[in-house]
């Protein structure tokens, strides 16, 4: 009849015949973006810095706005000037954009550190996001801290009677900005890879990331050094930030003669920094230091 069931063997071997939609084991399922992924990693990494405000934020404008006040008492007296402007003026934008760099590199070289020291690092490698989407996340919740850094020195700056931040070029603030964070960002996290301690990372920062800010222009022009630092100092990526950046708000700049420098120094740096996001990339793919 018809309307008889099959035999069982049949039925078993044609649920055997059925071939197996398992992947093979350790190769990525997730095409894609992961927004909500991303998301929740980048609010996860913000929430960790701005639950501490007080540290993360504000003690950076305060810190800074010191070295405002003592540099302007110590060198802009008699009414001295740089580049057409007051001593002061030439003096805040490069204090901001270092501000904004520094806290950068702190924020994203902490992420991976404190993971592996603290064994929490499972919470970063686990979820299901892609290495760029780690990336994306890590970055730009260090380059949050950089604007409301940069924002709460502004306004530290802007309580400060000898100062007058004056805006010449919004486009230059916004790009040498984004790009010095972005720059440091990439750099933190690429250090928190390499270091296996907080001290290796102390390190990075007392013996490179310092050094460089303080030696790149921020308090003087370079044509006050003498050869060969004045050459050396124009291999220094953290000069063309705060220069660029400088020449956002009093219009003058000492990285050339025109406009068309610093539009070539911008380029320059998105150039380096799409290196080192590269670079990044391949660091966090490979897990070096990440997986052992």
């Amino acid at each position: 009849m018809s309307d008889q069931a099959p035999p069982a063997d049949a039925s078993l071997s044609a649920t055997n015949a059925v071939p197996s939609a398992l992947p093979e084991w350790g190769v990525a399922q997730i095409h894609g973006i992961n927004r909500i992924g991303l998301w929740s990693l980048y609010r996860k990494e913000v929430r960790r810095f701005f639950k501490v405000q007080t540290q993360t934020v504000w003690a950076p404008a305060f810190t800074t706005l010191l070295f405002l006040v003592i540099f302007s008492v110590a060198l802009g007296r008699g009414g001295r000037e740089i580049l057409g402007v007051p001593f002061e003026s030439f003096l805040a934008p490069g204090l901001i954009v270092m501000a904004m760099m520094q806290n950068s590199f702190a924020n994203s070289s902490f992420s991976f550190l404190s993971g592996k020291i603290q064994g929490t690092i499972i919470d970063l490698l686990m979820p299901p996001l892609s290495h760029g989407e780690l990336l994306a996340g890590i970055v730009g919740a260090a380059v949050t801290r950089a604007v409301l850094v940069g924002c709460a020195v502004a306004f530290a700056i802007f309580l400060y009677p000898g100062a007058k931040l004056m805006v010449s070029h919004v486009w230059a603030i916004a790009w040498f900005g984004l790009m010095g964070a972005l720059m440091l960002g990439f750099f933190g996290l690429m250090a928190s890879i390499w270091a296996e301690k907080f001290d290796h990372n102390a390190a990075v920062t007392n013996f490179i990331v310092a050094p460089l800010s303080l030696l790149s222009g921020t308090f003087y022009t370079l044509d006050r050094l003498h050869e060969p630092f004045y050459t050396i100092s124009h291999f220094n990526p953290f000069f063309y930030v705060i220069s660029g950046f400088r020449y956002g708000f009093i219009g003058q700049s000492d990285i050339g003669n025109g406009s068309s420098d610093v539009l070539l120094a911008g380029a320059g740096l998105l150039a380096l920094n799409a290196v080192l996001a590269l670079a990044s990339f391949a660091l966090l793919k490979s897990g070096w230091k990440i997986r052992s």
